[in-house]
């Protein structure tokens, strides 16, 4: 008996790398989609009393922090689908510990959300997946495009974050602390992109992204 020798266009060593990157992509998407992230780091608005008496109030913040969970979510996907087809090893430890650090945020994110009685998005299995898909096809452009692409997405983050500061009821000092210790992060994450050599973007590219963001949010704020 024979056995079919391995296609020399294929290493074994390459072969099992992204058989790897698969399995641990599919595990990392059950995770954040259907699991209970859990935070390395201390929760923001440890120690900040409750001042959230308003229904009103709680429904608008407990909204906003949907909104923020959903782009969590949209992050992670982002990431695991750029570190899977990654070029460069160090390209994929940068996006990994990126991702790391995001999971923390759905950790925060999530508590918030059961302190306010709301309710994560109905769509963060879509918000996933695609976003997945977008990720994969930024890395597949090349490490730099990628890392590009990490910086705007980061820059953009930002804005919509800072946005959510001036939106949030006044007296909501634990959802403040909390936006504000992500926003650091997230200026962090494309700080080190740009550090990292990312590629400007073209503009038709940032404003696409924005658009597709928009979408996102308005949706998420509601389902």
């Amino acid at each position: 008996m024979t056995t079919s020798p391995v296609p020399a266009t294929i290493p074994t060593g390459r072969h099992d790398d992204l058989i790897d990157r698969l399995i641990a992509s599919l595990d990392q998407s059950l995770r954040t989609v259907f699991g209970k992230n859990v935070s390395a780091r201390p929760y923001p608005a440890k120690g900040i009393p409750e001042t959230m008496e308003r229904p009103a109030d709680r429904r608008h913040a407990a909204a906003l922090m949907r909104v923020n969970h959903s782009g969590e979510i949209a992050a992670q996907a982002l990431y695991q689908g750029q570190a899977l087809v990654a070029g460069q090893a160090a390209t994929q430890a940068s996006l990994m510990q990126a991702a790391r650090e995001e999971t923390d945020h759905l950790a925060w994110c999530a508590q918030r959300i059961d302190e306010l009685d709301g309710r994560t998005s109905l769509l963060d299995p879509l918000w996933y997946a695609g976003s997945f898909m977008i990720g994969a096809f930024a890395g597949l452009a090349g490490d730099r495009i990628s890392l590009g692409f990490v910086a705007e997405t980061e820059r953009q983050v930002v804005e919509h974050l800072e946005g959510h500061l001036h939106r949030l009821p006044p007296n909501d000092a634990r959802t403040r602390a909390i936006i504000t210790r992500m926003s650091i992060d997230e200026e962090h994450h494309g700080d080190t992109a740009l550090r990292t050599g990312a590629a400007p973007l073209p503009g038709v590219v940032r404003a696409m992204m924005k658009y597709s963001a928009r979408i996102m949010t308005r949706t998420a704020y509601w389902l």
